[in-house]
């Protein structure tokens, strides 16, 4: 990987009280090509330098008055944590414990005074190389996780839309509309805020709603559009739908259409049991199956019908309320029935043509 010319672009910064140790440093690493040098001989400048500058490369000087060299080493670890730059130490120093101080506290390697020419060129660029290597190692990381981010909302997006779509699909084959499926998902949002569900899981069932009647597709169009009432046997084939959605969404490992699934198989569950397919009872059915029956039963009232016109919101309302503890979690309706001013925004937002 070719580095010579971005290590010559390198921004350096010296740190040392001792003037003419500055402008020797300097000398040298102008000579060698480094043209972007700062410096300053009193160590409580060098945090605010440092954050202005964002160098590749700090040498420090130990022993000066103020703020010592590991002082000024602290500061900058404190401010930059995670990505500080490396830390050339400068010192005359030839005390083992002192060097084992200096790099427990951050410091990379070390210059000793008086300064060797070859050494100081040979020191830094290996430090700048390093630095540079992980300066890259950084950005392509970020790229990649720019990248992923914008593949997985890519994805997220086509599930979502499949999702929608297949739920859309399953509404058109019973008459109903996609603002159905809209404004069910939306009050089942509502209600799930209510009830004290996360933003995660609020979400989650925002999307997973609209699955709740696919299993509608596999109900032969005779009865599942017939106007009029349907037989005790056609009624037991329209409830599989229940079933058939459970299956057409089972195997899944994705937790969206795991949720799905249990809404598919649960949403026609009463609270007292005598719900379809396996008369659960209570606690026993899934919260989020108890969620979409309430917001399913209330858009189907406030809806138009080819068989009823809409109810009006204080009947439907009244009806939510007649249900509960039958066919109704009673907690649920109750919540509900306080979220009068957001069902309204929904009933408005999203209203037939």
């Amino acid at each position: 990987m070719a580095l010579q010319g971005d290590i010559s672009n390198a921004t350096l910064l010296i740190v040392d009280d001792q003037v003419s140790n500055i402008q020797l440093l300097q000398m040298v690493l102008r000579g060698a090509g480094f043209a972007n040098l700062h410096s300053t001989s009193d160590s409580r400048m060098a945090l605010e330098l440092y954050l202005s500058l964002r160098p590749d490369l700090v040498l420090l000087d130990l022993q000066m008055p103020h703020i010592d060299g590991f002082g000024v080493i602290d500061q900058i670890k404190a401010a930059d944590p995670d990505h500080f730059a490396p830390i050339l130490v400068l010192t005359a120093e030839i005390d083992t414990a002192v060097r084992y101080r200096a790099l427990d506290a951050g410091a990379r390697d070390f210059l000793l005074k008086p300064f060797d020419r070859v050494e100081v060129k040979a020191r830094i660029r290996n430090l700048l190389e390093m630095r540079l290597l992980f300066k890259q190692t950084v950005a392509h990381a970020t790229t990649l996780e720019q990248t992923v981010a914008e593949r997985t909302l890519e994805l997220r997006a086509t599930q979502m839309e499949i999702i929608h779509r297949l739920g859309r699909a399953a509404e058109y084959k019973d008459n109903e509309t996609g603002n159905h499926i809209i404004r069910m998902s939306l009050y089942c949002e509502v209600l799930a805020r209510a009830a004290g569900l996360d933003a995660a899981d609020q979400e989650k069932l925002l999307r997973a709603a609209p699955m709740h009647d696919v299993g509608k597709i596999g109900i032969p169009d005779r009865i599942l559009c017939k106007l009029g009432k349907l037989t005790a046997e056609e009624w037991e084939i329209m409830k599989t739908h229940a079933e058939i959605g459970a299956d057409l969404l089972s195997g899944s490992r994705s937790p969206l259409i795991q949720m799905a699934q249990a809404i598919a198989w649960t949403h026609h569950e009463k609270w007292d049991g005598s719900g379809y397919p396996r008369g659960l009872r209570g606690e026993d059915i899934p919260l989020a199956g108890r969620i979409v029956a309430v917001a399913d039963v209330f858009d189907a009232l406030t809806s138009v019908r080819p068989y009823k016109p809409a109810w009006p919101l204080s009947d439907a309302i009244a009806e939510l309320r007649a249900g509960a503890g039958r066919h109704f979690d009673p907690r649920l309706v109750a919540l509900f029935c306080n979220q009068t001013a957001a069902i309204q925004r929904i009933r408005a937002d999203y209203r037939e043509d």
